[in-house]
C-alpha cells in the first residue's frame, strides 16, 4: 500500500468514527432530553388546550336560583361588609336565595341566624346541624352527647325549638359514618336505631334532611398511579379512606338506604348527587326506590359535565327530583361555570376558576337543559320541599 492509499484509509476510518461518535452523542442527547420531559412533576403539568370551539359568555343565570348547599360559617368571613359584597354577587347572578347548612344546635345556630338575617332574611335560609359531640371532649367518646341515653330525646326538643326560630331543614355531615364513634370506639352506624326518633321528628316537623354520606369512589381506592384523583388526594391525604381503617362506600350507602327505607315520611336530600355522580345509574336506582329522596349537584359538575349525554338524559328523566347546589360560597366565576354547564352546549371548558382543576384533571361539557327543566332545578323543586323558600321567592318577585 502506497503512502496516498494509507492516508486515504486513515481519513476514511476517522470519518466513519466521527460519524459513529456523532450518532452516539445525538442518541444520548435525545435520551437525556426524553428523560427530562418524563421527569415533569404532575403538579407542574398545566396544559393549555388548543381546542377552538364556540363559547358562551354567561354572567347570570337565566332564571332565579336557590342554592340549597352553602356554608356561611365554615367558608365565609363573619363580617357585614363581606356579606354585603356577596349579596351584590347574588344580585348580579340572579342567585335569589342561599341556604346555609352551618347552624349547629348550640350558640352557632343563633349566631348564624343573627349574621344572615339581620339584613338579609329574605336572601338566606338556615339548616340546623345535629350536635353529636355536645360538651364532650375530643377523642373521649364516652363523654359525647350522642353516646348518652337521652341524646335522641334532647335533640328532638332542640329541633322543635329550632323550628320555632325559623330553620328550614337539617344537615348531616359525612363525619356521621366516617368519624363519629360509640363508647367502644366503633364508628356510629348511619342507620343506628337509637337515632330513629330524630329522623321521625324531622318528618313530623316538615324539615328535610340533607345528608352527606361517604365521598367519591376514588377516595376509597388505593392511591396508585391508576387512581384518577391521585393529584387531588396528594393535596388532601385526609380525604382518603383506606379499607383497613374505614368502612367501604357500599357499606355506608347500604346503611343510608336502610335509613331512607325506615323513614318514608321524612324527606331526604342526598348531597353531592348521593356521592355517586360518577355512576348515575346508582343514583337513578336510589330515586326509583325511594320517593322521599332528592339529590343536589353541589361540587359535582366536574363529574356530571364529563358525561354530558348520560347526564342530560338523567336530568330530563329526574327533573322533579334534582336541586341546585354549589357547596359555596365561591368566587363569581365558579357560579358562572354552573350556569354555563346547565344552560349551554359549550364543549370542554373549565369547571372551576382555579388554575389546577380541584376535582380531577379534566374539562366539562354543557347539558343545555330546556327552560322548564332549568326552572325546576334552579328553584321550583326547592320551593316545593324546603320550608320558607317559596315565601322568600314570592317576596323577592314583588
Amino acid at each position: 500500500m502506497n503512502r496516498n492509499s494509507y492516508s486515504w484509509l486513515i481519513q476514511h476510518v476517522l470519518a466513519r468514527f466521527c460519524v459513529a461518535l456523532l450518532m452516539v452523542i445525538l442518541a444520548l442527547s435525545i435520551n437525556l432530553h426524553s428523560q427530562d420531559l418524563g421527569a415533569l412533576r404532575l403538579s407542574e403539568f398545566h396544559p393549555s388546550p388548543k381546542l377552538r370551539v364556540p363559547t358562551s359568555d354567561l354572567h347570570t343565570a337565566k332564571f332565579p336560583v336557590v342554592d340549597v348547599h352553602s356554608h356561611f360559617h365554615f367558608k365565609f368571613p363573619q363580617q357585614e361588609q363581606s356579606l354585603d359584597d356577596f349579596v351584590s354577587l347574588m344580585d348580579r347572578n340572579n342567585l335569589a336565595i342561599c341556604i346555609s347548612l352551618d347552624g349547629q344546635l348550640n350558640d352557632r345556630l343563633h349566631e348564624q341566624i343573627k349574621f344572615l338575617w339581620s339584613k338579609y332574611k329574605q336572601r338566606f335560609a338556615v339548616f340546623a346541624n345535629i350536635n353529636w359531640q355536645g360538651n364532650g371532649l375530643a377523642g373521649r367518646y364516652e363523654t359525647w352527647a350522642s353516646n348518652q341515653s337521652d341524646f335522641a330525646h334532647a335533640t328532638v326538643l332542640q329541633l322543635q325549638q329550632a323550628k320555632l326560630l325559623g330553620i328550614s331543614g337539617v344537615k348531616v355531615f359525612k363525619q356521621f359514618g366516617l368519624h363519629y364513634r360509640a363508647i367502644d370506639g366503633e364508628l356510629l352506624e348511619i342507620d343506628d336505631s337509637r337515632f330513629a326518633p330524630i329522623w321521625d321528628e324531622c318528618g313530623r316537623l316538615g324539615l328535610p334532611v340533607i345528608m352527606h354520606t361517604a365521598d367519591p369512589s376514588a377516595f376509597f381506592d388505593d392511591i396508585t398511579p391508576e387512581n384518577e384523583r391521585y393529584e387531588e388526594l396528594s393535596r388532601h391525604p385526609d380525604w382518603h379512606y383506606p379499607a383497613d381503617r374505614f368502612p367501604s362506600r357500599r357499606h355506608l350507602h347500604e346503611a343510608r338506604s336502610r335509613l331512607f327505607e325506615r323513614h318514608r315520611n321524612t324527606t331526604f336530600i342526598a348531597a353531592h348527587m348521593a356521592n355517586d355522580a360518577e355512576d348515575l345509574q346508582e343514583v337513578a336506582d336510589i330515586l326509583d326506590r325511594f320517593p322521599n329522596v332528592y339529590v343536589e349537584i353541589a361540587s359535582r359538575i366536574s363529574e356530571l359535565g364529563r358525561q354530558p349525554y348520560t347526564c342530560r338524559d338523567f336530568m330530563l328523566r329526574y327533573q322533579d327530583r334534582i336541586l341546585f347546589g354549589t357547596d359555596g360560597p365561591w368566587p363569581e366565576k365558579r357560579y358562572q361555570s354552573y350556569w354555563r354547564f346547565l344552560e349551554t352546549k359549550d364543549e370542554y371548558f373549565p369547571y372551576s376558576e382555579k388554575e389546577i382543576p380541584p376535582q380531577g384533571l379534566w374539562q366539562i361539557y354543557g347539558v343545555y337543559l330546556p327552560d322548564d327543566v332549568l326552572r325546576k332545578i334552579y328553584s321550583e323543586n326547592a320551593a316545593r320541599i324546603i320550608p320558607g323558600i317559596e315565601e322568600r321567592l314570592t317576596a323577592l318577585m314583588q
